[in-house]
């Protein structure tokens, strides 16, 4: 069992990163820390490339690429960092992840979105936890495989969120 000490007021962003870096690289391939792209909050991402059949334990799932990227931006103003913690299938266009930001506050401080390529197609309110950072990766990590699956598909195309779905409260 980890703990995690719940005192992140004296958190470094880069610090932060490479940690979130070392604990993915036993889970994804490839697991590197980037620079945010212009349009991206934050100073970075982590991203980890991983073959969804293994990791989903679904030998049927129809994708075989994949990635997730999870980025925290620390001294926000608010008394909560921001977090972005997503599935990303680049073929298929479907982004599937947890964002803790202030894009959509009817939700809530946190949020579960699905993307069809560049195009939200669903938000719901998800489970807000105040907890630092690392724990937050791992509670989400934990929860990755219901949320991918919670995606409610018509034509080949993502559509929603399964509301039933334990990840989505």
């Amino acid at each position: 069992m980890v703990v995690f000490l719940a005192n992140r007021a004296n958190l470094q962003s880069k610090r932060l990163h490479d940690r979130i870096q070392n604990r993915l690289d036993g889970t994804f391939e490839n697991v590197r820390r980037r620079r945010t792209e212009p349009r991206e909050a934050g100073p970075y991402r982590v991203v980890g490339d991983v073959n969804p059949r293994q990791f989903l334990g679904d030998d049927e799932y129809p994708e075989t690429t994949a990635r997730v990227e999870v980025g925290f931006q620390l001294q926000t103003g608010e008394p909560l960092e921001y977090y972005w913690f997503n599935w990303i299938e680049p073929e298929r266009g479907l982004l599937v992840g947890w964002h803790q930001d202030d894009t959509h506050e009817g939700l809530g401080p946190v949020h579960l979105q699905v993307t069809d390529g560049s195009t939200a197609v669903d938000h719901q309110r998800a489970q807000f936890i105040d907890s630092h950072p690392l724990d937050v990766v791992e509670q989400r990590l934990d929860s990755l495989q219901t949320a991918v699956f919670a995606v409610e598909w018509e034509e080949g195309r993502p559509v929603g969120l399964d509301c039933s779905a334990s990840v989505i409260e």
